[in-house]
């Protein structure tokens, strides 16, 4: 896979081109900031973006901002996105964009190293990736949100699992219930938060973003605490 790089801390920076390569990755550049980020794409054609939220010279949403606009020119593209902290905000703008292949991840998910190279492959192949910390901020924010009323703590349990990209079989290993109690789950899940039978696109996903949806939050919420694996499959 070639992966282009935007990331300020030189540290980090070399750490991913290293990481990346030692996996057999080809690392088409790394840039220490947006600038010529879209020049890039276009000169090396990565198939995967990985860019810090942000980002010099103000080191507020330059990254983020750089990561939507190489989404809304090719939607195809794989982005993933880095924070240090939880920015329920740019996890939703990134998500919300149409075509998947896209991640929001902390920066320690790195120290995991088979964990993160597997992310990396789920967004190649067209997944949503979410860090768990992200998935357990949205889901404690939007449960006084109506539709997250009606679900059931079974539900809740199932649509948190979904949205850190366990399949049904995982579900049911994780909660010790039947492949068959899964799918009600999440049949049930899907009617309780008003999405059709004939949706179009993935309906795993905007399950999740019904949770983003109305969400006002901005800005760092603060550090995250140790967490498990992640990533939303199609």
């Amino acid at each position: 896979m070639r992966i282009l790089i935007v990331e300020d801390s030189v540290l980090l920076r070399e750490g991913l081109v290293r990481l990346l390569e030692d996996a057999g990755h080809e690392v088409a550049a790394a840039l220490t900031d947006a600038r010529d980020v879209v020049e890039e794409v276009d000169r090396t054609e990565p198939d995967l973006c990985i860019l810090d939220v942000r980002l010099p010279p103000t080191f507020t949403d330059e990254g983020i901002r750089a990561a939507l606009d190489l989404r809304r020119r090719d939607p195809k593209l794989a982005v993933l996105v880095f924070s240090q902290y939880v920015e329920e905000r740019y996890a939703s703008d990134l998500i919300a964009q149409p075509g998947g292949a896209v991640g929001y991840l902390l920066k320690d998910r790195v120290t995991d190293v088979a964990d993160f190279l597997e992310s990396l492959d789920r967004i190649a192949e067209g997944a949503t990736v979410l860090d768990p910390e992200v998935v357990a901020q949205l889901l404690t924010r939007r449960a006084r949100d109506e539709k997250m009323q009606r679900l059931t703590e079974r539900e809740r349990q199932v649509l948190s699992l979904i949205a850190e990209g366990r399949n049904n079989a995982a579900i049911s290993r994780l909660l010790f219930i039947s492949a068959g109690a899964v799918e009600k789950h999440i049949t049930s899940i899907f009617q309780k938060l008003d999405l059709d039978q004939d949706e179009q696109g993935n309906r795993r996903v905007l399950a999740v973003l019904a949770h983003i949806e109305a969400n006002g939050a901005t800005g760092p919420v603060g550090p995250a605490p140790e967490r498990g694996r992640t990533g939303t499959e199609r």
